[in-house]
């Protein structure tokens, strides 16, 4: 079976890098959740006029990261917070623990989800499935500012 029988694309949509455009959005969290950014970033999208390039997001923490995830059913965020303590639980006897406990755990889980996403925009909509969402992820049980730098880059209208 050849490739083009297993799939099939669109019409190559072609744009000019013509526009940067930069902003922090900052986020303040509630303790350890998932915080759902994706109305902001294509808040953010309409504003800076974005046609067809990618967004950027990017999180300025050690204990906090971005992902994208289902939004359709909120227990796939509760299985998911699950297995991130399961991967790094609080008191696994850990070195690091300056600033407490949650100390250590949040910075593994933020190295196992990541601290940047780049997404495609086109026709000046973020490209994200039905049921995809962004979401920044606190690490952290105390509440705390987050700040998320957004960068579009691709042609404007």
């Amino acid at each position: 079976m050849s490739s083009s029988q297993r799939s099939s694309r669109t019409a190559l949509n072609r744009a000019e890098v013509s526009t940067v455009v930069s902003t922090t959005l900052n986020v303040r969290t509630a303790g350890a959740q998932f915080v759902d950014v994706t109305p902001d970033i294509a808040a953010f999208v309409t504003d800076a006029r974005a046609c067809d390039g990618a967004v950027t997001v990017f999180v300025r923490h050690t204990s906090a990261s971005l992902t994208i995830q289902e939004n359709a059913d909120p227990t796939v965020l509760i299985d998911l917070a699950t297995a991130l303590q399961r991967l790094a639980p609080e008191h696994a006897g850990w070195q690091h623990d300056t600033e407490g406990a949650d100390d250590m755990p949040a910075h593994i889980k933020t190295m196992l989800t990541g601290a940047s996403l780049q997404i495609p925009v086109v026709n000046g909509r973020l490209a994200l499935g039905t049921w995809q969402a962004v979401y920044l992820i606190e690490h952290r049980r105390r509440p705390h500012h987050r700040e998320v730098v957004l960068q579009f880059i691709g042609s404007a209208v």
